[in-house]
């Protein structure tokens, strides 16, 4: 017994050492460290652009967001791609699959496009708006931030809503799930949740290694003076 507690007694030292080392690294941690340990998943490269550019948007806007949506169109459909973070707890709240536009590409994403009836996904970053039920029932509205890249995503209604066809059962049978039409659809029965989630002002960002978008973004380059009116823009074009 006497040898069990000086056994105990000589650890505790130790592993008082190694919490007290632990705990200031972790609360030092960035907040794309942070999320990227709360998505293993996730490519850490794509999550720290998102933070980057929600970060940036919300310095330059004066509006802050304590909710971050990261769509990776990289991974192929069948594959959860899309994560969802309360960045102020630092928090994982939906790991989900999502679809991308028909017209985007088939199980895999590869076009993208800001016209309107192109029937494809969008790229960038975006600002959550307003809720409403229409067609694919309760959904959420987005601004687009980045001009030429995603600006027309209202006038497109390109909003996130649920669908029947992001479905991993047929994931399984046709290799890939459903497409839209450019929207960011997501499975039914977690939809009002994540839309919840997510509304009113909130932060989604999505993702696909296109070499002219990741070069010219303001909001991935930071450009300050050119941010200061972008997002003003937007939510003028969206209330007109």
């Amino acid at each position: 017994m006497i040898r069990s507690l000086r056994t105990l007694f000589a650890s505790v030292p130790l592993f008082g050492a190694l919490l007290f080392l632990s705990l200031p690294v972790h609360a030092a941690d960035s907040l794309g460290d942070a999320l990227v340990r709360l998505a293993p998943s996730a490519d850490p490269h794509v999550i720290g652009l998102a933070v980057k550019a929600a970060e940036c948007a919300q310095t330059q806007s004066g509006q802050p967001a304590d909710r971050l949506a990261v769509i990776d169109y990289s991974k192929p459909s069948s594959e959860p791609r899309l994560w969802v973070f309360d960045t102020v707890n630092r928090k994982l709240l939906f790991q989900e699959l999502v679809a991308h536009g028909k017209n985007s590409g088939d199980a895999q994403s590869t076009q993208f496009s800001n016209a309107p009836n192109s029937l494809a996904s969008s790229l960038g970053l975006f600002r959550t708006s307003d809720t409403y039920t229409g067609k694919n029932g309760y959904s959420l509205r987005m601004n687009g931030l980045e001009p030429g890249v995603n600006d027309q995503a209202m006038a497109r209604a390109i909003v996130i809503h649920g669908a029947a066809y992001v479905n991993a059962a047929v994931a399984k049978v046709a290799g890939r799930i459903g497409r839209s039409w450019g929207c960011p659809a997501v499975r039914t029965a977690i939809a009002r949740k994540l839309i919840d989630a997510l509304k009113g002002g909130q932060m989604v960002f999505s993702y696909y290694p296109d070499k002219r978008w990741l070069a010219s973004s303001h909001y991935l380059q930071c450009r300050n003076g050119q941010l200061a009116t972008a997002e003003a823009h937007a939510l003028a074009r969206a209330g007109s």
